[in-house]
């Protein structure tokens, strides 16, 4: 028998608290996560000269919630509410917290301000939208700064930075469907599987919007994650940023693309095509999730002429497809080519004539459908949502054996290139950190090209790509540490993650310093110190070749990190 919902309040840093709302049960509203561990929605709580809530939960958790402010008599110091987004079961707990604390002042996006002013008609709400050049000063060091990370999902997405705790609120982003007792992610390694599996559900149709997101919040300085939903992240940033990262580019270089162009009112047809676009994610698609309402004509005439197939969703509203839809399809039918594979699908209340009006449109111009028509009338239940994604995966199937049939036979030189850079890829090196010092600038970048050149004088010869190399090792007689890197262990994500100017990527790992002054990582298999001999210049990468000075092995049990590509064409 599971436990009842309950508010787990704890201390995360000064002047704040974290309330997370949990549930050891699956809610209705997060069916379409198909998984039964249970969830947590995190609210934090800044107390300084003025009170700000940040991101209160939904309507399951209202009453327990709103109890849980009652019993500490936070309501009557309470300033500000943030809001990360806004959706209908957040409006509902935000209508209690307004009757209780009708002084609140609500900070948020400038598209949920509109959505805020259409939920409340009748009530004059003090609004504050913020885009992300506004400081909201709660006093004692709490400066708040905002990044707008709109997506198609979550137009209005809003994360707020308070630079006293080091703390960025992500609402949405880096989060896990997952209920349990630990407050942070010490156990790191065993939510692996969670996060991918929610940034699958959420994001990966919205890879390139997340990459965008990423860019802007990584001008703030976290030590911790405050998520919306399970663990907080701090234990795990570079390594969960990371691979966001790298989520995001899978998507990227899949074989095939979909465009799922659709407006949505309610959040239904959202909800639809989301379970549909899990279920091309799942069949390594690549889906360009785009919302029709926030973009222009040229984002979707170029999501439209790129992809391999297209699909289209749209609510009805007073017997009409919205417009922002209508011109999407007459974009699709003068652009698209008409061996494009094409699906359609909507929500409604009463009739459904959008969906009639963009099945006909598309069946009339000869476009092949990749599944049957999907009609959703009000909610889609769990039964439904799945269907939608098998519905996906059925698109996904067709897309392929129509790419098949569709493709000619490859000319020689282009096969024969294909398999050049497979064969190439299949040349594998050691996973290193070469680390220099050159006056107060320290420098890591992560290489696996890198081989033993010659006997004596002992020698090795390391490859950089010129845009990691401006400034580094530029002249015979400079000096590096060649850190040679352990399986298991995951310095090189660190490494991976682009640097901002000026940063130090030696700051969070633990280092000693060489003979020749470069760091050693603390945690390496063994290291070299080397000095430069000889650089030249090999196409897109310089080739050094330094004699080795002195190396140590720092663990004597142990396997070399090596690096495995698919192909030569990348790393």
């Amino acid at each position: 028998m599971n436990k009842p919902k309950d508010v787990q309040v704890a201390e995360i840093g000064a002047d704040t608290r974290v309330l997370r709302s949990r549930t050891w049960d699956r809610l209705k509203f997060e069916v379409e996560y198909s998984r039964q561990k249970g969830t947590t929605a995190n609210s934090y709580l800044i107390q300084a000269e003025k009170t700000a809530l940040i991101d209160p939960p939904g309507a399951s958790f209202t009453d327990i919630f709103l109890k849980e402010l009652h019993d500490h008599q936070y309501f009557q110091k309470l300033d500000y509410v943030i809001l990360g987004h806004v959706n209908p079961n957040r409006i509902a707990t935000l209508k209690a917290l307004l009757d209780s604390a009708p002084q609140l002042t609500i900070v948020c996006s400038k598209p949920a301000a509109i959505a805020l002013k259409a939920a409340f008609p009748d009530r004059d709400l003090q609004i504050n939208a913020v885009r992300g050049e506004e400081v909201l000063d709660l006093g004692k060091g709490h400066e708040l700064r905002f990044a707008f990370v709109p997506t198609p999902r979550w137009v209005d997405g809003l994360c707020t930075f308070d630079p006293a705790t080091r703390i960025l609120y992500t609402d949405k982003l880096f989060g896990a469907h997952i209920c349990d007792d630990a407050i942070f992610d010490e156990n790191w390694k065993q939510l692996d599987d969670d996060r991918h599996y929610y940034f699958d559900c959420l994001y990966a149709a919205q890879s390139r919007q997340v990459e965008a997101a990423l860019d802007k919040i990584a001008n703030f300085p976290a030590k911790i994650y405050g998520v919306g939903h399970g663990p907080l992240v701090r234990y795990s940033l570079s390594r969960l940023n990371l691979d966001y990262r790298q989520w995001c580019e899978q998507q990227k270089t899949q074989e095939l693309s979909v465009a799922m162009l659709y407006t949505s009112a309610y959040g239904n047809t959202a909800t639809t095509g989301q379970a549909i676009a899990k279920g091309l994610t799942q069949s390594e698609v690549d889906v360009r999730s785009i919302n029709c309402e926030f973009a222009d004509t040229a984002e979707i005439t170029a999501a439209i002429e790129q992809c391999d197939g297209f699909i289209m969703g749209s609510p009805t509203l007073g017997g009409h497809a919205p417009t922002q839809i209508q011109t999407a399809l007459g974009l699709v039918l003068s652009t698209a080519a008409k061996n494009k594979l094409a699906g359609v699908f909507g929500s409604y209340g009463w009739s459904g004539e959008a969906i009639d009006l963009m099945e006909s449109k598309l069946q009339d111009a000869g476009y092949p459908f990749g599944f049957e028509t999907i009609r959703v009338k009000f909610k889609p239940t769990d039964e439904v949502l799945q269907q939608c994604e098998s519905a996906g995966t059925e698109f996904a199937q067709a897309l392929k054996k129509a790419k098949k049939v569709r493709l000619p036979r490859q000319v020689a030189t282009e096969a024969q290139s294909d398999r050049t850079e497979q064969a190439l890829g299949r040349v594998v090196g050691s996973l290193c950190i070469v680390s220099a010092k050159q006056g107060d600038t320290t420098t890591g970048v992560l290489t696996s090209w890198v081989s033993q050149a010659t006997f004596n004088p002992p020698g090795v010869t390391v490859a950089i790509a010129k845009d990691h190399a401006d400034g580094v090792l530029d002249h015979a007689g400079d000096r590096f540490v060649l850190n040679i890197l352990k399986e298991g262990r995951n310095l090189r994500r660190h490494f991976m993650k682009p640097a901002a100017p000026g940063e130090n990527r030696f700051a969070d790992v633990d280092t000693q310093e060489a003979s020749n002054g470069c760091p050693v990582l603390s945690e390496a298999l063994a290291y070299l110190e080397c000095t430069v001999q000889n650089r030249m210049e090999c196409g897109d990468h310089w080739l050094l070749y330094a004699v080795v000075e002195s190396g140590k092995v720092l663990e004597q049990k142990g396997v070399t990190a090596v690096y495995h590509r698919k192909s030569g064409s990348y790393y």
